[in-house]
């Protein structure tokens, strides 16, 4: 008696021991491809069509993912609405931050691209230093999630970088750069189901592509005619991506990842 007792206590442990993100699955993937999207044409929205400059809109959207985070950091529990919405503010205010590094500041697509790939190697090395891992089923403390929300902070401006620099300086173009991306993600989903490599490596690998990925597709979607885009509205396209991620959280709603005491 006393045995199951034991058990059924360990087990009511393990089964508390959750984090507030998400767990990963399909749906997880389509709304944070959605959410990288919706980083794009809302940021150019801001920036371009409102005309509010790159400097004034990442002001405005880092105050957003200053409020949404620390909401997420706050919240006692998993709250679906609350982490998406920081997610999609860490793509708006890494597409308007890039967009004012590469252009207003004159660093380039490759000098940003290069700097931001140099701080969010920084990131992961001091997080798995502290920590011992970097794995998203060990975010289960405050530090560690800090450290989780850098880490995307700092991999969602890189993806702004790398997916224009692979679109213009390239010249693979927005349908292009976009296949090109898409077939990365292909494989990395063809190694998951087919080898043995680090489940936290492939994870941060597709998730570091898909803000590229999104960036591409949704410059594909509201640039001009003439420039290889589809000449999309910006706030139309903005909407139906946010109504498609509300959709998605509503319809499917996500669990919160379980917690495991493996650093693989």
């Amino acid at each position: 008696m006393q045995e199951q007792a034991l058990q059924r206590q360990m087990s009511s442990i393990s089964e508390s021991a959750i984090a507030k993100i998400p767990k990963v699955t399909l749906i997880f993937w389509i709304i944070k491809i959605a959410a990288t999207t919706l980083g794009e044409t809302a940021g150019d929205a801001v920036t371009m069509s409102m005309d509010m400059g790159y400097l004034v809109g990442t002001v405005i959207f880092a105050t957003i993912f200053l409020i949404a985070v620390t909401a997420q950091l706050k919240s006692k529990n998993f709250h679906p609405f609350i982490y998406w919405a920081t997610i999609i503010a860490t793509t708006t205010v890494g597409t308007t931050l890039a967009d004012f590094a590469d252009r207003s500041l004159g660093i380039g697509y490759a000098g940003g691209a290069s700097i931001l790939s140099t701080l969010l190697l920084v990131s992961i090395f001091v997080w798995y230093r502290t920590m011992g891992s970097i794995s998203i089923d060990r975010v289960n403390s405050q530090k560690a999630e800090v450290f989780y929300w850098i880490t995307i902070m700092f991999s969602q401006t890189l993806g702004t970088a790398l997916g224009d620099w692979t679109a213009d300086t390239a010249g693979l173009g927005y349908d292009g750069g976009a296949l090109l991306f898409g077939t990365v993600l292909a494989l990395i989903a063809l190694m998951y189901f087919r080898t043995n490599v680090s489940r936290t490596l492939l994870f941060w690998s597709a998730f570091i592509l898909t803000r590229p990925f999104g960036a591409v597709v949704g410059d594909f979607l509201d640039k001009p005619i003439d420039e290889g885009g589809l000449a999309l509205s910006r706030y139309s396209a903005s909407a139906m991506l946010l109504l498609l991620i509300t959709l998605a959280i509503y319809f499917f709603p996500d669990k919160p990842a379980p917690q495991s005491k493996s650093n693989n």
